[in-house]
């Protein structure tokens, strides 16, 4: 509770300040993703697209400033399905067209002659210091899974809205009721986590396996200055080039939050503080635990092409306090974590992104959890060497086709990493892990395939490929980073890399194709296959097809990519 008055405070002390064009955010998994990725690497040396580390984006001050400059240097380059998304990503952000601007995008049959006067939004307003945008917001598919007699689906209605009032403040909301019935595999996350994956408090739902929650997500922005935005709200958010993150990722449930980005010259600097939940059990009704996050991202053009990052994060628990000298955005954690007695769970990290001959994007992340110089020497596999590496590149047009884009990366992850001492500070939201999906322990290597043959159909394949040592029943490896560090569950200090443990091999591929019915509406099939193998004892394999068929409206897709 005192974190949130002091984040209420404090946005109420910075709100006098604002005066200038304010914005919202990109949704989770929203298709202009996809353009804004290619238009970055083909321009190669823009000043607003290569700020792309952190999401989701500013809807006027990277999405449509970012199309609109490089449409002024760079649009010869566009293919037919370019120019289609281009148009998208203006139907969808009107507000921050002009009105002469807006006219080209009405609608030739609204409908009742105030819904769908333009094609994205169901119902729009935009007068004078006032913008108003809703949407419905639905997905149902149903699948079916090799050897599993359930009924799996996916049912979530909702709605969406979003707004700014004067050019000044700027708020959005997504509110979604959803039940479900996932494969085998992910009921078994739940059971294990006691986590639905992406959401928070869930029931649940009629026969085993299935689960019934609700996902609230809204937030306000506003300007201290020409070059800062504040935004406070309770949403997700993701650092990093990858389709993984070693720094923050947006795989757990929402978390309330306080953002300040400074982009100024070459620089982008994010400050993100967050109250996140400590993990629980679900046994009885009772207030969850509360800790809380602290991580700075600084962005740097070091030349046109090639940006260089440094991150730093800190997660803590104190009962009943925050600590406020984390609310400090310059100063370097890891001082403040040692004048505190070095309770809490520090990490640093570097990034990089180069795009190449606008053709190629290769990027990467080094993150550092607790290293020791002699020891990383030694080679000895001392537990507390807790580190992690991702490599990976993009390449679009691949081979000259237009609108084939090919990416592989790379993910590995030391055991240990991410856990902490007690279970508290752990590199945890809601039951589940901030970063990696898969936590630690592990090595990854994945390859995805994205084809827009034409401008409604998209091709999308995946193919991942893990190998991880996980705990067994008596002893941590260090793959659960839920678990503390110390004995008695940790065993020796020595002997440990990845794949240490009850070694366990993972292939997971999928196939989707989608057409856009009309704007934000889809309909998709979709293919997965997943096979599991244990190296050692006990012997395990776990082999499954899953087939979906649905429609989405105005929502992210579903995956569960582990």
């Amino acid at each position: 509770m005192q974190f949130k008055q002091t984040l209420v405070r404090l946005a109420f002390i910075l709100l006098p300040s604002f005066g200038y064009a304010q914005t919202t955010y990109l949704p989770q998994g929203d298709k202009q993703n996809i353009l804004l990725e290619r238009l970055e690497i083909k321009a190669g040396r823009d000043s607003v697209l290569n700020f792309s580390k952190t999401r989701p984006y500013s809807r006027n001050k990277y999405v449509i400033n970012g199309v609109n400059n490089f449409l002024k240097h760079d649009s010869a380059g566009l293919s037919r399905v370019d120019q289609y998304n281009v148009q998208g990503i203006y139907r969808n952000n009107l507000e921050w067209l002009t009105p002469e601007q807006r006219e080209q995008y009405k609608s030739r049959k609204p409908i009742l002659k105030n819904f769908y006067t333009t094609p994205a939004n169901l119902y729009e307003v935009h007068v004078k210091d006032f913008d108003f945008v809703i949407n419905p917001v639905f997905q149902y598919t149903v699948s079916k899974e090799k050897d599993n007699d359930q009924h799996l689906f996916l049912n979530t209605r909702g709605v969406s809205m979003r707004g700014k009032i004067a050019d000044k403040i700027g708020f959005a909301a997504y509110v979604t009721d959803n039940q479900e019935r996932d494969p085998l595999y992910v009921q078994q996350f739940i059971t294990d986590r006691t986590a639905v994956p992406g959401a928070g408090f869930y029931k649940d739902f009629k026969a085993t396996g299935g689960v019934d929650y609700f996902d609230a997500r809204g937030y306000i922005t506003f300007n201290v200055t020409k070059y800062i935005d504040v935004a406070f709200g309770y949403d997700k958010n993701f650092i990093g080039s990858g389709q993984r993150s070693l720094f923050l990722s947006d795989f757990s449930n929402n978390a309330l939050f306080l953002k300040l980005n400074t982009r100024i010259w070459k620089f982008n600097y994010q400050n993100l503080f967050m109250e996140l939940s400590n993990a629980d059990s679900r046994l009885t009704d009772r207030l969850v635990g509360k800790k809380y996050a602290a991580m700075h991202h600084l962005d740097i053009n070091l030349t046109k092409w090639l940006n260089v990052g440094l991150f730093e994060g800190i997660v803590f628990g104190r009962q009943n306090k925050f600590e406020f000298g984390y609310l400090n955005p310059v100063i370097f954690y890891r001082s403040i974590e040692q004048q505190n007695g070095s309770e809490d769970n520090g990490l640093a990290g570097l990034d990089f992104k180069a795009n190449v001959a606008r053709k190629f994007q290769f990027y990467g992340q080094l993150m550092l959890d607790e290293f020791k110089l002699s020891e990383l020497r030694a080679g000895n596999g001392w537990w507390a060497n807790k580190w992690g590496i991702q490599v990976g590149a993009k390449y679009i047009d691949a081979f000259g086709i237009k609108n084939l884009d090919l990416q592989v990366e790379h993910n590995r992850v030391r055991p240990f990493t991410y856990s902490h001492r007690d279970s508290v500070a752990n590199y945890t939201h809601y039951n589940q892990p901030l970063a990696h999906p898969l936590m630690a322990n592990f090595s990854e290597t994945m390859g995805i395939l994205r084809y827009q043959p034409a401008p409604r159909w998209m091709v999308l394949g995946k193919l991942i490929y893990y190998t991880q040592g996980r705990d067994s029943s008596a002893l941590s490896y260090g793959s659960n980073i839920f678990l503390p560090n110390e004995p008695p569950y940790r065993g020796s200090d020595y002997g440990y890399s990845i794949g240490s443990g009850w070694k366990t091999n993972t292939l997971y591929g999928s196939l989707l194709l989608s057409y856009e019915l009309r704007e934000n509406l889809f309909v998709e099939g979709n293919m997965v296959v997943r096979r599991l193998q244990t190296k050692t004892a006990p012997i395990i394999e776990q082999n499954t097809a899953i087939f979906s068929f649905g429609v989405r409206w105005n929502m992210h897709r579903r995956d569960f990519e582990f």
